[in-house]
């Protein structure tokens, strides 16, 4: 029990860091709400102001933080879940390997995205839309520098694991919400129809949710095939009995 306890201190401390951090940052952002009411009037005054240029952007960052947080970093999330179903071998270095590609693009391409929207945009913090974008982005860097740093097998290894799995999964749901939230941004600022992204971002998450679930239930399905297999070779055949023909070379034989 002590070694268990001592192996959660670092996933204790590590998650202890990270919201103590991050609140008082999106706290202090949170400040910006003061102009809230007057960016909300003047919303519709904006979406003619903006110039295609700028429109163009918009779209650009919303396309590099939907495929980073909406497709690479849950891809990334169930192809590491099809190495740890298979046994030791170059399978599952491919697998791990393709992981830790997927999830480096990820931060590449969100990295191009708070940097286009930090240069570009006016950035006030005022939405809730920026305040988890900037808090994600701490996170994911959090993310990878914890991924960088897998110990070996262990106690230590039980506390990484550990840790690298909640902060991921926090990220992945929280980045697929900032999208949603990104699209209605959009659609306020740029007064355009965000109906058809919003269904085909829908039908991605959809086709990923289920492929993730069916991930635990394929396995199922596989042992029970094989449960099956196995009974079925082993079960007790009847044998055949011998037909006239060949009860009759066998009398023959004996004459």
């Amino acid at each position: 029990m002590q070694q268990v306890s001592h192996s959660l201190r670092p996933f204790i401390t590590i998650l202890f860091l990270y919201f103590v951090l991050l609140s008082p940052l999106v706290s202090c952002l949170s400040h910006g709400e003061i102009t809230a009411s007057s960016t909300h009037k003047n919303i519709k005054e904006n979406a003619h102001k903006l110039s295609s240029e700028m429109v163009s952007y918009i779209s650009v960052h919303g396309l590099l933080l939907w495929a980073s947080m909406g497709l690479l970093m849950p891809v990334g999330i169930l192809t590491i879940r099809l190495a740890d179903k298979e046994e030791a071998g170059k399978r599952v270095k491919f697998l791990f390997y393709l992981h830790a590609i997927f999830q480096i693009l990820a931060v590449l391409l969100a990295t191009v995205g708070a940097v286009m929207s930090i240069r570009n945009f006016e950035n006030s913090f005022s939405n809730h839309h920026q305040r988890l974008g900037l808090a994600l982005y701490v996170a994911i860097s959090i993310q990878a520098i914890i991924g960088f740093f897998r110990p070996r097998r262990g106690n230590r290894r039980i506390a990484w694991y550990l840790t690298h799995w909640i902060v991921g999964t926090i990220i992945s749901v929280m980045g697929i919400f900032n999208i949603y939230t990104g699209l209605k941004a959009y659609h306020k600022k740029t007064s355009r129809s965000t109906a058809l992204w919003t269904m085909l971002f829908t039908i991605e998450i959809s086709f990923i949710a289920c492929f993730y679930l069916f991930q635990d239930k394929w396995e199922y399905i596989q042992k029970q095939g094989l449960v099956l297999g196995n009974n079925n070779n082993t079960s007790p055949q009847n044998p055949t009995p011998p037909s006239n023909q060949d009860q009759e070379n066998t009398i023959t034989q004996k004459g």
